[in-house]
């Protein structure tokens, strides 16, 4: 045993005891958390105009701090863009995290000298957590590779900018950036296509132990592999490939094509879940259903249930109220002076003894033309229950409602990239169909009440998905394709590569 591997046995056994805290005592950390924020953001312009000096319970938070988007931030990010200090935090940020936004245009996500532990620390801790869990470290002794953003970054006032994954990239521990691939050369490209030629170039032939990154992009990647070196699995590529890490989308609709690209032995992943504003939580047994939840590293979290998001005076609530089972929108307070924040995430608790969540979806991710309130964690079991009943892969799907519909009544349009298709299509819909109506109440009485038809399905050529990515500027780096839309936006594209 090398002595990298030995440190990161012993780091494991020390750090699991911060874990196994998190687990008995979440919410007192929790509250914790939330007098040390309120202490801190006191003499900070926000915490003045929201009287954060009269604040001494929970209760009294939500009167003064609303709930924001991005846009109700915007004008506090503004001066802080401008150099103003005591803003939202005291001082001034270290980093701003630059992502794109819908509704918002460019969003920057200031990242404090506070917050940036949040964002190193919690990966060491999923990693050190998977090796005390498992025993093993043989992914140390080999390569890394993260499908990042560039670590260029571009001064706004004095204050790096750039992509989340990129300035995480500026924090790589020594001892491991030898291994890191690829290198910063290769990192700063910014062209998808070109960049991803690039990392196959230098990952051929080398020792990868360890692969991170978001599904689609992964998957990429390997396709990439396989084409360019004509092996029939990365396995065969890669035979030392132990642990893929992975987030920001469910993982469920590309488990089974993933096992067929990787081939081979089993390879360990571990399920993470990253945001621009914080480090939520990850994956802490194996194998596991849900992700525990980090209630000491600077955020303080608060739940709205969805069905009461939309009203005048949504219900908030703090870790200590949640209940299994129900879908919440996640709010954040963080120590980067992101208060009542509304990161547009949804989640559900699975358990709370220890608090475990699964991602359900996005607020903005939603299907109900018609009253049906169709979220993404429906539409992922679905597709998912019906591949695996039909023998089919899917390479990826979106969901639009179709109102004009020349062959009937209006329904859900589904346009899904094959990566195996199934035997019968019309028996594939209607399996996908049926698992939807399970799935979804209102759905299912909108069918069978011939309000709208069942769904249809548009078969989508090879790669038009990433066509469509690449056509709107993000193709690659952490860039997600809507799995539900409400209105034709995406669909109406998609329909011009039919």
């Amino acid at each position: 045993m090398g002595l990298l591997e030995f440190s990161a046995r012993l780091a494991a056994r020390i750090y699991r005891k911060r874990i196994n805290a998190w687990k008995t005592g979440a919410v007192e950390l929790q509250e914790k958390v939330f007098g040390k924020l309120l202490q801190k953001g006191r003499n900070t312009v926000f915490g003045r105009d929201h009287k954060f000096s009269s604040i001494s319970s929970y209760e009294q938070f939500v009167q003064n701090v609303p709930v924001r988007d991005y846009e109700g931030l915007r004008s506090y990010i503004g001066r802080v863009r401008l150099g103003q200090r005591n803003v939202l935090w005291p001082g001034r940020p270290i980093y701003f995290a630059m992502t794109s936004g819908t509704t918002s245009g460019g969003k920057y996500i200031p990242i404090t000298r506070d917050s940036i532990p949040n964002h190193i620390g919690s990966t060491r801790l999923a990693l050190l957590n998977y090796i005390y869990c498992t025993g093993k470290t043989g992914f140390i002794d080999g390569n890394y590779i993260f499908l990042s953003g560039s670590p260029r970054l571009k001064d706004e006032n004095g204050i790096p900018s750039g992509r989340l994954s990129g300035i995480v990239n500026h924090h790589v521990p020594s001892y491991l950036r030898r291994n890191q691939l690829p290198d910063w050369e290769v990192n700063t490209i910014e062209e998808w296509e070109a960049k991803l030629d690039a990392i196959v170039d230098q990952t051929m032939g080398r020792k990868m132990t360890l692969i991170s990154g978001i599904p689609p992009w992964v998957e990429m990647y390997f396709e990439r592999l396989l084409e360019r070196s004509g092996k029939p699995a990365i396995k065969d590529l890669f035979p030392d490939f132990s642990l893929f890490i992975y987030g920001g989308v469910n993982f469920d609709p590309y488990e089974s094509k993933f096992r067929k690209l990787i081939g081979g032995d089993h390879v360990d992943s571990i399920e993470t879940f990253p945001a621009s504003e914080g480090f939520i939580a990850f994956q802490d047994e194996f194998p596991s259903e849900g992700l525990l939840l980090i209630p000491d590293s600077g955020i303080f979290y608060e739940f709205i249930p969805l069905e009461t998001f939309h009203d005048e005076e949504p219900l908030r609530i703090p870790l200590s109220g949640v209940e299994t089972g129900i879908n919440y929108v996640l709010i954040m307070n963080t120590n980067a002076g992101m208060w009542g924040y509304n990161i547009g995430d949804t989640v559900k608790f699975i358990s709370k003894d220890p608090y475990r969540i699964v991602v359900t979806g996005r607020v903005s991710q939603f299907t109900s033309a018609f009253g049906e309130h169709v979220i993404a964690e429906e539409a992922d079991s679905a597709i998912v229950k019906a591949c695996a009943k039909t023998g089919a892969r899917i390479t990826e799907f979106t969901v639009a409602p179709l109102f004009d519909n020349p062959g009937g009544k209006p329904c859900h349009e589904w346009f899904v990239e094959f990566e195996k298709m199934p035997p019968d299509m019309e028996v594939f819909r209607h399996e996908l169909d049926s698992r939807m109506r399970e799935l979804n109440s209102y759905y299912n009485d909108l069918v069978r009440g011939n309000i709208i038809q069942p769904l249809v399905i548009r078969v989508m050529p090879e790669n038009a998905f990433a066509r469509y990515m690449s056509s709107i500027g993000k193709l690659g780096g952490q860039n997600k394709v809507p799995r539900l839309r409400n209105d034709r936006e995406i669909a109406d594209i998609l329909r011009t590569y039919l």
